[in-house]
Formats: structure tokens, sequence, C-alpha cells
């Protein structure tokens, strides 16, 4: 239900279409404090129309107004303030949400339109790192925040699959390579042989060469290089999964860049027809300049074609493959130009789809201020981070609570949840650093925070189970009291929430407000005592289902386990 009506209604009936509906809505505040009431109208708008001073106006408006839906309506100064109805807005939120489950916040925005999501994308024989871990899990809670609002997300995971390493690699591999090392630790010991045959061709530089030959070998087809090729890509896709497989992240498609290899001399052929492809020093180019970029290189001197025309063949596949509404490059800020370019040469092939392209850029993760750079030895191992992350969660568990059922298991929700919520919490733009000590505390602003209030209402609602209570024919679930008014109007607030972080292609969004609901319900708990036997047991205990199921729909929107006990 939404309560913000209530205020443009009223306001519309008294002002007799002075104002459009469209525009009071707009003007209409949400005030900072709860003493200045849930919603304000300023009528600054209405002076000119009215020829009278602001806090005139909202004197004469405010006696006007119609109080069914409100405990009150004032005027302070310029603003006219109103209070909803507590008891009517409690009883109706608390019986919605425990209606609906985690239906609630459903919305329909998307009329289950296609929506490609390009993430996470790492290199075949190269470990996943801390560097993959924001796409990876920003396109994931993109993904569900996509599906909650009905649209149909479709993950495709963007391998890079191709090029010239793997010619280095075969070589490699050929020279000082075993089967069964490569099958015991995949993506270490194909790390090695490249890092090895980088050593080497210093003082060998003919190695290049058979590597140049290796790699025309597997673009010609060849058996031998094929079979190695599709081998490392299998091991390491093996590799892969089982870090895809802890953060709980899976995808539709894993059709990387070798997927396109057939389809981009078509790209060429269509920039051709055209007439947009230009030489410049043998090179073959587009003309950006109209939209002052750079030009797009799409051949260069050798005719070898390069990420944008492998990225432009992807484009179109997706748009005949998927039809899509939206198509998402959840990619890191650096790849900005890369994004404008593809858009700007799709418009120039007249795909007026390109507008549909939306790149959806992050800052970088840093460690102790400075980027995370494999030159300068900070790679940072994922699936260690993770490991490193359940053992620090299991150590906090057993010295809180030893005798927890399970704790192997919800070590593994909480330390893996923290990591994936530290990084979902930050805006996706701004750069962050990380520790892991502080990401995974139980207390402050973090993921295990949140899991825990979760964990302490069902604590609550299982001990009502217990004792009977509030189990009544009829129940009641009108609140009125201060302590509940916050919760209630953020509960209130969750389909809100949603719309913004969808339209925003934002999960900090939900990670921000899980954090504000669970402070406020810890609040509420500090200052209640829920389980005491009177008239509003039942409306107490409704208000602590409901944040139950809202925290874990919260967590659940991050890609984030909520465990039942902590």
């Amino acid at each position: 239900m939404n309560y913000r009506n209530f205020v443009v209604n009223a306001l519309a009936d008294v002002l007799e279409g002075q104002l459009e509906k469209d525009t009071i809505n707009k003007t209409i505040e949400k005030p900072k404090s709860l003493a200045l009431g849930d919603y304000a109208f300023p009528t600054f708008p209405l002076a000119k129309i009215l020829k009278k001073a602001p806090q005139i106006i909202a004197s004469e408006i405010a006696a006007k107004i119609d109080h069914k839906e409100f405990d009150k309506v004032q005027a302070v100064g310029p603003y006219i303030n109103f209070f909803l109805n507590k008891k009517k807005y409690s009883d109706s939120i608390l019986r919605q949400i425990l209606v609906e489950g985690s239906a609630y916040g459903n919305q329909n925005l998307g009329d289950n339109g296609n929506v490609p999501i390009d993430m996470s994308s790492p290199n075949i024989a190269k470990p996943i790192s801390m560097g993959h871990l924001r796409s990876t899990v920003i396109g994931n809670s993109i993904a569900k925040l996509l599906a909650k609002t009905n649209y149909h997300p479709i993950k495709i995971n963007h391998l890079g699959d191709w090029g010239t390493q793997f010619g280095k690699l075969i070589e490699a591999y050929k020279l000082w390579g075993s089967e069964e090392e490569v099958k015991a630790d995949p993506i270490n010991k194909l790390l090695e042989y490249y890092v090895r045959f980088h050593k080497e061709d210093v003082e060998h530089p003919e190695l290049d060469d058979e590597a140049r030959a290796w790699f025309k070998r597997l673009e010609d087809g060849d058996p031998e290089a094929v079979s190695l090729w599709k081998w490392f890509r299998s091991e390491s896709l093996k590799s892969f999964m089982k870090i895809y497989n802890k953060l709980g992240v899976k995808f539709d498609s894993f059709n990387g860049e070798a997927f396109y290899n057939d389809k981009m001399d078509e790209v060429v052929t269509l920039l051709e027809q055209k007439d947009l492809l230009q030489e410049s020093r043998g090179a073959q180019i587009v003309d950006l300049s109209k939209y002052n970029l750079n030009p797009a290189l799409i051949k260069k001197t050798d005719g070898a074609t390069l990420y944008i025309t492998r990225d432009l063949a992807a484009a179109i596949y997706r748009k005949r493959t998927y039809s899509f509404v939206q198509s998402l490059y959840v990619v890191g800020n650096e790849q900005t130009n890369h994004f404008k370019q593809l858009k700007a040469v799709l418009k120039e092939l007249g795909e007026e789809w390109s507008d549909d392209i939306h790149h959806i850029p992050f800052g970088l993760i840093t460690q102790g201020g400075k980027k995370l750079s494999t030159r300068a030895g900070r790679v940072i191992l994922l699936d260690e981070v993770l490991d490193d992350a359940v053992q620090l969660a299991e150590q906090q568990i057993e010295e809180k609570n030893p005798d927890l059922k399970d704790k192997e298991t919800v070590a593994k929700q909480v330390g893996v949840g923290a990591v994936i919520f530290h990084d979902l919490k930050n805006e996706r733009m701004n750069n962050f650093d990380f520790n892991l000590e502080e990401v995974v505390r139980f207390e402050g602003e973090t993921g295990p925070y949140v899991q825990y209030s979760h964990a302490r209402a069902m604590s609550i609602l299982r001990k009502a189970k217990a004792q009977n209570a509030g189990e009544v024919p009829e129940p009641d679930y009108q609140l009125s009291d201060e302590e509940s008014w916050e919760v209630l109007r953020l509960l209130g607030s969750f389909s809100a929430i949603i719309k913004r972080a969808v339209e925003e292609y934002e999960p900090s969004v939900i990670a921000k407000y899980s954090l504000h609901l669970a402070k406020s319900f810890n609040k509420y708990y500090a200052h209640t005592k829920v389980l005491k036997e009177d008239a509003q047991l039942s409306a107490r205990l409704a208000l602590v289902e409901s944040v139950a199921i809202v925290l874990k729909e919260s967590l659940r929107l991050l890609g984030v386990q909520a465990p039942e006990e902590m």
C-alpha cells in the first residue's frame, strides 16, 4: 500500500486543481526527524499561484485536510506536516507482510523482459582473484533485484578464453607440463607454466615464435591445439565453479570470447556495407568524433580483430538471441570509454537498441589504500579470502555460542556472507579498502550484524511458540508506540527501496536499508518487552516476524544467506 498517495490525495482534494497530483507527489518530502511527521509538503510552489505567504497557505490548507488517514496534520512555518494514523498503518503493513512473506516487495517493473547481464568474466588458466569479486556479486545482486521486479535476468560469464596467451600456454605445457599435475591442481599448475614461459622467453625469444605458431594452429582448428585448449578451459571452469558454489552464484551462459570467433566477420561486413570503416595508418577504424570519442579500432594493421569487434558481435548476438529490453555489462569503471565506443558504433550501424545497453561500472578494492595488482605482487586469491572469512566466523561463533548446532554450516553462511555484504554495502562507484577482520565482525555495519539481527528475531519467535504466546483467533496488529514506529515505517518503505535499487543498479541501497532496519529493530528490542502477556502481544510478535521476513529477503537480494541461529 502506498501511503504517500494518502497525502497526495488529501492535498489534491483541498487544492482543487491548483496543482497536478504528479506535481504534488514530486514536491512531498520525507522529514529528517519523526517529530516533524512522516511526510511534509512545502507550500512555496503555491505562493505565486495564490499570491500569499507560504506560512499562511500552510495554515489554511492544514485546517481543511481530511484527518481520517492521519493522526494529525499541522502547519509548521511554510510546511504542512502529516503524521500517519499509526494504528491503521501498523495493522495494514504487518498483515500484508505476514500474508505475502518473501513475496513482499515484489513489483512488475519489467513485464518479464529479458536482461542479459555480462558479469564476472575471469580468464582461463588464471586464478579468480579479489579483483573479480565486485563484478560477480554486484551482477548477481542486480539479477536478483531484476527478478524481484519481474524482469528475466540472464547471467552471462563472458570468459576470457581466447588470445595469443593460449599459444604460450600450449607451448609451455608441451615443454614442461604433465596431465597428472594439471588434473590435481589445474589453475595453479597452468599459471605456473605460463609464468615460467615468460621467464624463459627472455633468454630464448624463439619460444615466442613457437607460441605464435601454436595459436595459429588453434585458430586454424588443428585437432591437437583445439583439444588442449578445450581441456585447459574445462579444467579451469571446474576450478572456477568451486568458488562460484561457495559464493552461491549460478550462471545461465559461459559463452566467452571464443564463442564469437565466427561472428566477427559479419560485424566487419556490416560496417563496410554502411561505409563506416576508414583506413588509418593501415588499420581499420570507425570515426566517432561526432560523439566526442576517439576512433573505434576495428582491425589492426595485421588484420587481427580487437575487443570492440568481439563485443559488437556479442551485443548483436544477444539482441537476436534474447530480444532484450536491457543489456547490462557489470565491468570496472576503467572500461567506461570502451562501452561508450561500443554503443556509438552500434548507433552508427542504425541499431537504436544500443540505447538499452548499460555499462554498470564500479570502483576498486584496495588494500592499505593501494590497488590490488598482479605485477606488484598484491594479487589476493578470492578462494583463500573466503576460506579465511569462514575461519574467522567460526572462531567468533565458538566464543559467543559454543553449543550452536551445525556450527560449520553457519560459519560458511556468515563468513562468505560477510565478504559479499561488505562489497555491496559500498556504493558501487566508490573504491574501498579491504580488511578481513573488520568485514567479519559481528558488531557494526557488517553482514554478520544483519544476520545476527535476523537470528535474534527468529529466536524470539521460537520462544513465543514454545510459550504458545500471542495465539488469538482474530489478532489485532495495531501498534502506536514510538519504539515500534521507526521499524514500521522502514518495513513500509521496502517496495520503494527495491524500486530505487533497480532503477539505479545499486545493491548498496538494499544493504544500507538492511543495516538501518536491523539497527531500528535492535533498538526496539532493547526498549520493549516483546513477550509480555498483554493485549498487544500478537502485534509485537507480528512486528518481529515481519522484521525477520524482510531482513531475510533483503539479504537474499544481496546473495547472502540468513541463518536462523547464530
